[in-house]
């Protein structure tokens, strides 16, 4: 900004007349010069606002040691004279570079506390005048202490003066920008009669400028506000240059040739914009944000440039490549799980643009797996995904073995942390062959059965929540869906549906969370149903307090057996405690039945408390939890980690 002013403004032009108006020294003939005593004490040098030390002194008594040592003692220090003239900002930027506040809680001496409430008096004279008050003054005092306040009391009065207001506020070539020249100067927001407030005047600019690029004009220019102020009228001019240059529409987008990364027509399928729509800025900075997600570039700069025809504009994108590459591991443990190890292999490029090929295997006491997975991300469109996977997995429950090798494919909307979907679906289509041991529920003798099962599972969800991993208010909905035809023996269809709904609510730093779920096998009983494919319950994403899969009715032999229907509750307080931490108490219930309706009764409950550790990426939990009213043989405690919240 430019600041015009009517008369010396500046510390040095204040002390320069200071100066000038003291009266003239006599001038006298320099006396003869005496030889120097180094034994004779020092002069006193006016000005300096504590008298300097007898180092040839002792103290008389204890007592005047005591008053000695408390030369250097811990301070107070207070504001005053800003108490309804100044918003929190002023006060916020005064505790940032404040010397009072920086070495508050220090011990300081008498001459210290005068430096540092004179450099205050500056810091706060210029932040009043930045909020308007040009002709503020700010007085210092140092109380000393009391009987009830042991410690000096540094105190700083302002008188602020009158606040200058704009009698004149003009954007110099806006009109250019015909019908839209009402919308910049709304954009602008400052207008006669409001204060000269440096804050508002840079908010004011940016948001002109913001404006700009949102209504169409790629190659504006804006100008520095030039403030002229006049002291004696107590108000201040503003004028600001604006060429918007002419409107334009999006035309074609161009890449770096052999940028090893993609081409054109793929920028153009993740970027929300099409040729012949009107230009927006902020599109170019959602694409920015879209090809960075992609993990596949390292640096990405969009920039509009002159296009083939004067009212178009093209998008000229430049990638640097990122390393293709990842591998990742995982370990942990989980009751009823075991322990489990995962290593995969990732090329993200393998099969241009953003074609993926991942190798992933998992080794661990109750599951071993092995596939190969292909993903095409931002397939034909924005946040599209195509996968094919075949994979052979061995998994041990306590209801069940399993051998099954799969293959299936999937188109889907995603979401993620970086653009969270309000709309979310899934359309896949899955071939898996099972060769599964269980017991026959009566006698509790051991089978074994190979089921062929073609499935079409699809889902929708619906998430108006305000976080992906931490929501800390609204709701979300979801659908799932799976036809499904088994063929052990002879042939027969049933369907697999499930409904998950949770709900956000903040109360202060507490968030109040609940959920519930419902799911249901129609078609078939549950004797014919895989024991892969059948309902269960427990575990931390389900029911806390029992382990994995405990929940249900049971064999003869105690193994769960699980069912055709299945209803779960959840209800917990996210209480954030001190820092990153938060504490969260739980309540859980859920059951699992036999028929095709879940069942309220019989329900079993679990409860417990968990510790959250909110990091950059998201909410880490540990979650402990105890059954109510457990089933014989359910451990009483189960320990549930993960990154997210539960739900």
């Amino acid at each position: 900004m430019v600041y015009r002013v009517g008369r010396p403004a500046t510390a040095a032009a204040a002390s320069l007349l200071v100066l000038m108006t003291q009266p003239a020294l006599a001038q006298t003939a320099p006396a003869p010069e005496a030889p120097l005593d180094p034994a004779a004490p020092l002069a006193e040098l006016p000005g300096i606002g504590v008298d300097w030390p007898d180092l040839s002194a002792e103290p008389a008594t204890p007592a005047d040691a005591q008053t000695d040592a408390a030369a250097e003692r811990r301070y107070a220090w207070r504001l005053e004279g800003v108490d309804g003239i100044a918003g929190d900002v002023l006060r916020q930027r005064f505790d940032q570079f404040s010397a009072l506040n920086a070495n508050d809680g220090d011990e300081a001496n008498a001459a210290q506390l005068d430096r540092r409430a004179r450099e205050d008096a500056e810091l706060l004279t210029t932040l009043l005048r930045a909020e308007g008050y040009y002709d503020a003054r700010v007085a210092t005092r140092i109380e000393p202490p009391t009987p009830a306040n042991a410690r000096p009391l540094v105190v700083l009065e302002a008188t602020p003066g009158a606040l200058y207001r704009f009698n004149g506020v003009t954007l110099a070539g806006v009109e250019a920008a015909g019908d839209k020249a009402a919308t910049l100067r709304g954009a602008f927001g400052i207008g006669v009669d409001d204060p000269v407030n440096a804050d508002a005047v840079a908010n004011g600019e940016a948001a002109l400028r913001a404006a700009i690029g949102r209504e169409g004009f790629p190659f504006a220019r804006v100008g520095e506000p030039e403030i002229v102020v006049d002291r004696a009228a107590r108000t201040a001019t503003l004028a600001l240059s604006v060429a918007p240059g002419g409107a334009r529409r999006f035309g074609r987008i161009t890449t770096n040739p052999d940028n090893g990364v993609f081409g054109a027509d793929h920028v153009a399928d993740i970027a929300r914009f099409r040729p012949g729509q009107p230009y927006d800025d902020t599109a170019l900075l959602d694409l920015r944000r879209a090809l960075i997600q992609t993990s596949l570039v390292s640096s990405v700069e969009v920039t509009p440039v002159p296009g083939a025809t004067a009212d178009t504009v093209d998008i000229a994108v430049k990638l640097e490549p990122a390393p293709p590459r990842t591998i990742a591991g995982e370990l942990g443990y989980g009751t009823g799980e075991g322990a489990r190890a995962e290593l995969s292999w990732t090329h993200r490029n393998l099969f241009p643009p953003e074609g993926a090929l991942t190798v992933r295997g998992v080794l661990g006491t109750r599951e071993q797996l092995g596939s190969l997975v292909l993903r095409r991300a931002n397939f034909r469109g924005r946040d599209r995904v195509l996968t094919a996977q075949i994979a052979a997995a061995h998994l041990e429950r306590d209801a069940f073995k399993a051998d099954t090798l799969s293959i299936g494919a999937s188109l889907e909307r995603q979401t993620n942390i970086f653009f969270q979907k309000t709309w979310t679906w899934s359309l896949g289509a899955e071939l898996l062959a099972s060769d599964e041991r269980d017991v026959v529920v009566s006698t509790g003798a051991g089978r074994r059965r190979t089921f062929l099962i073609g499935a079409l599972p699809t889902s929708l969800t619906y998430d108006g929540s305000d976080d992906l991993l931490n929501p800390q208010r609204g709701f979300r909905l979801g659908g799932r869906l799976s036809p499904e035809l088994s063929l052990q023996g002879s042939a027969f269809g049933y369907t697999r549906a499930q409904i998950d709904a949770s709900v956000y609510q903040p109360f202060g730093s507490t968030v109040l969370a609940a959920r519930t779920r419902v799911g249901s096998i129609l078609g078939a009983p549950r004797d014919q149903v895989a024991p892969s494919r059948r309902y269960y319950a427990g575990g931390g994403a389900s029911v806390r307090g029992y382990g994995y899969q405990d929940i249900g009715p049971r064999d003869v032999n105690g193994d769960p057996i699980g069912g055709r229907s299945l209803v779960e509750f959840s209800i917990e307080a996210r209480v954030k405690t001190f820092g990153a931490f938060g504490v969260v108490p739980f309540l859980d219930a859920g059951n699992i039945a036999t028929g095709v309706l879940p069942k309220l009764s019989g329900l079993r409950y679990g409860a417990g408390v968990g510790v959250r550790y909110y990091s950059s990426f998201g909410p880490i939990r540990v979650d402990i939890g105890t059954p109510i009213n457990p089933q014989p043989g359910v451990a009483r405690v189960a320990v549930y980690v993960s990154l997210g919240q539960a739900f």
